[in-house]
């Protein structure tokens, strides 16, 4: 996915402080990083006004961490049931913890992230199971 910013290292220094990220390489308007096993870039030039209704979907493994460092950085958190927040560009980013969704990661791909002992909630196995794809 890519997120429109206005400046690249500014939204680098930004984001740093609330998600651990690897930066994959840049050029002089984008910057890629790697959170997880999730690709973002980030692109310099952000043109239209604040989102309203889009948002854009990260998985965590811990969403009380993202909490945490959100409060440390001084980020407001969007009123609602989730954990969103608003970036300086006027991205709405939405939090969501692996335990909490339906998709799954291969055992192999956890194991190489050191994320072998993350597991589903209750509600999130359930529906997988309901789809035939947990036991």
């Amino acid at each position: 996915m890519a997120l429109e910013v206005g400046d690249v290292e500014e939204a680098l220094a930004f984001y740093g402080q609330i998600f651990e990220f690897e930066l994959r390489g840049r050029s002089a308007r984008m910057a890629f990083i790697d959170l997880g096993d999730q690709f973002v870039a980030l692109a310099a030039g952000r043109a239209q006004a604040p989102d309203e209704r889009r948002h854009v979907g990260l998985v965590v493994d811990s969403k009380q961490a993202a909490r945490e460092a959100l409060a440390e950085a001084g980020v407001e958190v969007l009123p609602g049931r989730g954990l969103d927040f608003r970036d300086p560009w006027g991205n709405v980013i939405e939090v969501v913890e692996y335990s909490e969704i339906q998709f799954t990661k291969e055992p192999r791909v956890l194991a190489g992230m050191d994320l072998a002992g993350l597991g589903k909630s209750e509600q999130a196995l359930e529906e997988l199971r309901a789809k035939g794809l947990a036991d």
